[in-house]
């Protein structure tokens, strides 16, 4: 009998010894009504604040709950361990400090009903002006540079069939894996559909996005532009 899940979730945990309880076990509740086999990785990179120990406490009572740990902090890093590690058909990773469960479980339904197609959240954003300024003008530079159809970059949940994985080859270990992975659909010519859905109150723990960080998102996207523009110049009518 074929033990393989049919979905994998990957969470990253960073900083959320708090709540990662509940919101796994929320997750769980909410993904069970799909009468699936799901995964969930946890995938703790960076931990201060006793994380692991509180993954490793969850996946004790939980079989379909298994846990990663990255020595390095960084969001890209981390989902990559995950997608490295994930057995399932269908893939999702998610900020668990932000998603909550019924609309990670309307992502991987849309994802099941979808197939070939890549499935993200378009986020109605409730932060304060001059950070909803800051994604704007950062989704503005990533759809420009990228010729982009996605209006949130970053949105997660993202879910994708599990033949992406090779197809997009992620290599980002920071936070600009979101844009490297729309990026690379675009040039491969692979189809996102965006789902909107409204930004929630973070469950806990800690923001890394500040000042410092939001210039080296911006820089970044320019150098992962030219990167790319060198290595698919001719692939689907990528001229810039």
């Amino acid at each position: 009998m074929d033990d393989k899940p049919k979905v994998s979730v990957i969470l990253p945990v960073y900083n959320q010894a708090d709540h990662v309880e509940q919101v796994v076990s929320e997750y769980v509740r909410s993904l069970g009504n799909l009468k699936l086999r799901i995964e969930f990785l946890l995938v703790v990179n960076g931990d201060r604040d006793g994380s692991y120990d509180r993954c490793l406490k969850i996946a004790e009572s939980n079989p379909n709950v298994v846990v990663f740990k990255n020595q390095e902090p960084g969001w890209g890093l981390a989902v990559r361990t995950g997608l490295e590690k994930a057995r399932g058909e269908l893939l999702c990773y998610t900020n668990s400090a932000r998603t909550p469960d019924l609309v990670l479980a309307t992502h991987v339904m849309a994802g099941l009903n979808n197939p070939g197609h890549v499935i993200k959240a378009n986020r109605r954003l409730r932060h304060p002006v001059v950070r909803r300024f800051g994604s704007v003008l950062y989704n503005a530079q990533c759809r420009y540079l990228f010729d982009l159809a996605v209006w949130d970059v970053n949105g997660t949940p993202k879910v994708f069939p599990r033949s992406l994985v090779n197809i997009l080859n992620l290599k980002q270990d920071g936070d600009l894996i979101d844009v490297e992975f729309a990026a690379k659909c675009r040039i491969k010519g692979i189809p996102i559909l965006e789902i909107p859905t409204v930004s929630s109150v973070r469950h806990g723990g800690e923001s890394t996005t500040n000042y410092s960080s939001a210039l080296k998102m911006y820089w970044g996207a320019m150098q992962l532009w030219m990167q790319l523009r060198g290595e698919f110049a001719s692939t689907n009518g990528w001229n810039k």
